[in-house]
């Protein structure tokens, strides 16, 4: 997958980038077809919120669908915008600024869908401040960060002692996604929203300021804290001395000892959630 284009908003700090908290509820799970009936787009810059649009949607012919999840139903509905009234402003929230969504894919392909049928279609040659190509899931950060039974957004907030609010409706669900978001920073310490793109689970692709921090350590063969998530197993902290990046393995691997006892040791890059200088105590 081609990489999101070099420069702000993708190689800023998290905490300087804006980003677009977004959650849609749909009258069913065929783009092409159903209808959006609630959006909630919540645009965040350092953690504060700078602007954003939440508001129930007539679908149209498709109202009522999908009620039994939502339970946004006919009369729920009634009296709603239509999207084409609110697309400009959905546009205005999101120009600049990155999308963050769980499962993202499902509300980029409707969100992309409605703004097409309300002839706004996002094009980067016409549009190139709401683009959609790159955004980033929460799912995927999840994935990586944590070691769970389950990764939907209730067993996330169930397990990370979040306050869920009312499941399936848009705001309670940015909310609840802004939560996750920050505990998968927490987790990742990311340099910049690309090295959190770059978190593509299932990919076997190793963050790049993951392997730079790799061969900087072996460059000054100081001890380090590497934070280590195995397949199926929550992180640990090892306190190790790295001897070598191999980058010619797919993903990449680091080669060091352990401390204390100095056992060798070798690490899949793309499973480092972080590394850190060893405290003295710790050498």
């Amino acid at each position: 997958m081609q990489a999101p284009p070099s420069g702000p908003p993708w190689d800023l700090p998290v905490v300087e980038a804006p980003l677009v908290f977004v959650d849609l509820e749909m009258t069913g799970l065929d783009a092409t077809l159903d209808r959006v009936v609630e959006v909630c787009l919540d645009r965040v810059v350092g953690g504060r919120s700078v602007g954003g649009i939440s508001t129930l949607i007539d679908p149209g012919e498709r109202v009522g669908g999908a009620a039994h999840v939502h339970g946004l139903d006919a009369a729920a509905l009634a009296g709603s915008p239509r999207f084409e009234r609110v697309a400009d402003d959905i546009l205005a929230v999101l120009d600049g600024a990155i999308l963050v969504a769980h499962a993202a894919a499902w509300d980029v392909r409707f969100l992309v869908a409605e703004l097409a049928r309300a002839g706004r279609a996002v094009d980067p040659e016409t549009r190139p401040g709401a683009q959609l190509e790159y955004y980033l899931d929460t799912l995927a950060l999840a994935r990586r960060s944590f070691a769970f039974q389950s990764y939907s957004l209730d067993s996330l907030c169930r397990e990370l002692a979040i306050e869920r609010g009312q499941a399936h409706r848009a705001s309670s669900d940015v909310r609840a996604l802004r939560a996750v978001f920050d505990r998968c920073v927490a987790v990742l310490a990311p340099v910049s929203v690309r090295d959190l793109w770059e978190v593509r689970v299932g990919e076997r692709r190793a963050r790049q300021a993951i392997v730079d921090a790799c061969e900087a350590a072996v460059k000054h063969g100081a001890a380090v804290t590497v934070t280590y998530r195995a397949a199926r197993r929550a992180p640990v902290a090892l306190d190790m001395v790295l001897l070598e990046v191999l980058s010619d393995l797919d993903p990449p691997g680091v080669v060091g000892y352990q401390l204390p006892g100095r056992g060798r040791r070798q690490l899949r890059v793309d499973r480092i959630l972080r590394i850190e200088p060893a405290t003295p105590a710790e050498n």
